[in-house]
């Protein structure tokens, strides 16, 4: 039998890999929602969709079995947030009920959690108290779907090729720094984006896991100074290896309201712990992150490079060590 899975977001850096992982198992068939289908209709692989307007939506649900939704608006203005996020995930939910597909899943955030400390925090131990409106449009997206007896998945940190958030967002602050940050004691969960993204079709096939609210992440949550070596070491040596403590961190970025929420994440743990998660979808949970890192490490430094001086981004795109928190 063959179970038909529409995926959003399927050219992101989630939803790619998503998308991948579905077609790797068999007897899947992976359709992927898009704006930019060629004439508005239905393309090989593809349906058309754009969240920003929901009347496109009608159909796009037809046949399919499982929805998978990784498409989210981070940063911009609240109001273009809240057309994709929000609405349009209400739009989306509405169609799948209509169209009775059976599973509905959605790529979420811990950042719906507001800011910590989080240790050890287990699935609903944690209010929902978002602190920008990118968090907070995607909190009421999670709503929908919750209300509609689907699946959220919130990840924490997600590293490796093509992130432009985690990483560039830590290397633009040591950069604005002109040094590594030594005495930082928090643990942050983390989990590379290929792993992520089987975790997430195997959650969606997976018979034993139920509607709720649910943590991706490794199990071994990544102490700060551990992050921070990696990047040192295998991606930017910024300031030519100098280091301050976090007192001096902060006054160093004293004018950067950006800055400074970098080092409150830095200092603070976020750490999610889902271990029956991994039992339930009978998935390992991935390489360390050391091992993962320096696999990625490469594709960092050439993206890195090719970056503006001091921000760690391409010119077009925004930049933040916790994207949409």
């Amino acid at each position: 039998m063959t179970t038909d899975l529409l995926v959003t977001g399927a050219t992101g850096f989630i939803g790619s890999r998503v998308a991948a992982a579905a077609r790797e198992r068999p007897g899947v068939r992976v359709t992927s929602l898009s704006r930019r289908t060629r004439d508005g209709g239905r393309d090989a692989g593809t349906v058309f969709g754009d969240l920003a307007d929901p009347r496109t939506l009608h159909g796009g649900c037809a046949g399919v079995d499982v929805l998978v939704h990784c498409a989210s608006r981070v940063g911009g203005d609240p109001e273009s947030a809240a057309a994709v996020n929000d609405i349009g995930t209400k739009a989306l939910v509405d169609e799948a009920v209509r169209a009775g597909v059976r599973r509905i899943v959605y790529v979420s955030t811990t950042a719906v959690h507001g800011r910590g400390p989080f240790h050890g925090v287990r699935p609903g131990e944690a209010p929902i108290a978002p602190v920008s409106a990118t968090s907070r449009t995607r909190a009421a997206a999670e709503r929908h779907v919750l209300d509609a007896g689907g699946l959220v998945l919130r990840p924490h940190l997600v590293h490796g090729e093509g992130d432009r958030w985690v990483i560039p967002g830590l290397v633009a602050l040591l950069r604005a720094l002109s040094a590594s940050i030594t005495g930082c004691a928090a643990v942050q969960s983390m989990i590379d984006v290929g792993t992520l993204g089987r975790a997430v079709v195997a959650a969606a096939l997976s018979p034993r896991l139920g509607p709720g609210a649910r943590y991706v992440g490794h199990p071994d949550p990544v102490p700060v100074s551990e992050l921070l070596a990696a990047v040192r070491d295998q991606v930017e040596r910024a300031g030519d290896g100098a280091a301050v403590d976090v007192p001096t961190a902060r006054a160093r970025a004293a004018g950067s309201p950006r800055a400074l929420h970098h080092l409150d994440m830095l200092t603070v743990d976020h750490w999610f712990a889902d271990d029956g998660f991994w039992k339930e979808v009978d998935l390992r949970p991935g390489e360390d992150f050391a091992t993962a890192f320096a696999r990625a490490a490469p594709w960092y430094r050439s993206h890195l490079a090719d970056s503006p001086a001091g921000t760690g981004r391409p010119p077009d795109r925004p930049v933040g060590f916790t994207a949409g928190l």
